[in-house]
């Protein structure tokens, strides 16, 4: 029998007893003869001769166990994890923090245990040198070489690329997208009173009419048909005022077909005299042009259905890659991974996370947890 160390102190981070699918607390029993994956049983399984498939009760087997001394005889394996996971949870110099979630040990034998150990520990030192050394070695292998110059390439104040990266925010790897100044326009006549009894309702109508009357009053007028022929004339000023600065609105829609459609029936309905549909708009932004990714580092790492989707959710190849490898990457850890883990992980537009994540549930990259 060997007596052999886990590396959790979570008993959710082992897997489950075979036998009863129970979490698993040390000590706890590990087939030496069956696996891969490895065969756990708890004790109590492992006293009743718990067999299953392959594996019988005769198989040799090893202690699982973390209750033994490592670097200082009177600190065990699970309390030096409980301690890293401590200082990971609590932040290095609060001892106290840290003493107070491990439970064992006081809070200077904690930072005499760490220092001596940890930071003053040559032979830990050396291992972190080569682990940083090895890790730089693979980025340098994969990265794109970058030579430096007294003036950077730019693309031309009046080119394509230019006009296409406009709004490009580097610390954020996204675009500034400008929201509609008219998302508001029909509601512009609502009118909102503090209370809805009757005799305030009435207060507000009376007060709306002594207002209209002396607006009449102001214009010269003196019966009740000259303020029609005026309200008519009033109306049909604003129509033509309005037209005139709802002009500003082709420069927006032109570019998109159905918003453009949707901007010419409105208008349709101002002429013939309707009230206007108002604009259908998902988020009340306007649409920006898909992203030409021509001469955009990356791009070459991209299949045809990537580029699209940059294209069209208007990402830099090079910031899609690097939020594809960092959901990868915690889709394995994890077995899964949900749309709000996606969201803490990507600090950008929400829309766009979710464009991004159900495209690579769609591609079979990640799956759902």
């Amino acid at each position: 029998m060997d007596r052999l160390g886990s590396f959790s102190s979570d008993p959710s981070d082992k897997p489950p007893c075979r036998g009863c699918s129970s979490y698993l607390m040390e000590p706890y029993i590990k087939c030496a003869e069956c696996g891969p994956p490895p065969f756990f049983l708890c004790l109590q399984c492992f006293t009743r001769g718990f067999e299953y498939k392959k594996h019988e009760s005769d198989h040799t087997y090893e202690i699982m166990t973390s209750d033994f001394p490592v670097l200082d005889p009177s600190w065990t394996a699970q309390e030096e994890m409980a301690l890293l996971e401590a200082v990971m949870d609590c932040g290095f110099g609060n001892w106290q923090d840290v003493a107070n979630q491990m439970c064992t040990k006081t809070k200077e034998e904690c930072e005499k245990h760490y220092m001596k150990h940890f930071i003053n520990n040559p032979l830990f030192a050396s291992t972190l040198l080569n682990l940083k050394q090895t890790e730089e070695a693979k980025t340098a292998d994969t990265a794109i070489p970058f030579h430096s110059a007294d003036d950077p390439p730019r693309p031309t104040f009046d080119s394509m690329l230019s006009r296409d990266m406009a709004g490009y925010m580097p610390a954020r790897a996204d675009f500034i997208e400008e929201f509609d100044n008219y998302a508001e326009w029909d509601l512009r006549d609502i009118d909102f009173v503090e209370d809805d009894s009757d005799i305030l309702h009435v207060e507000f109508e009376l007060r709306r009419e002594i207002k209209r009357l002396q607006e009449y009053r102001t214009a010269g007028i003196t019966n009740f048909y000259s303020a029609r022929t005026y309200d008519h004339l009033k109306k049909t000023r604003e129509e033509e005022r309005l037209k005139r600065t709802m002009l500003s609105e082709v420069l927006q829609y032109i570019q998109d077909s159905s918003a453009c459609q949707q901007w010419l029936r409105r208008q349709a309905d101002i002429d013939s005299g309707l009230s206007p549909v108002p604009m259908a708009s998902n988020s009340g932004r306007r649409s920006a042009p898909p992203l030409n990714l021509t001469g955009l580092p990356g791009t070459e790492k991209l299949n045809e259905k990537e580029k699209e989707l940059c294209q069209m959710v208007r990402l830099v190849p090079g910031a899609y890659l690097e939020y594809k490898s960092a959901l990868l990457n915690e889709c394995n850890k994890q077995g899964g991974l949900r749309l709000a883990q996606a969201r803490t992980l990507i600090k950008i537009d929400v829309n766009k996370t979710r464009k991004i994540y159900d495209f690579l549930i769609r591609e079979g990259y990640i799956t759902k947890a």
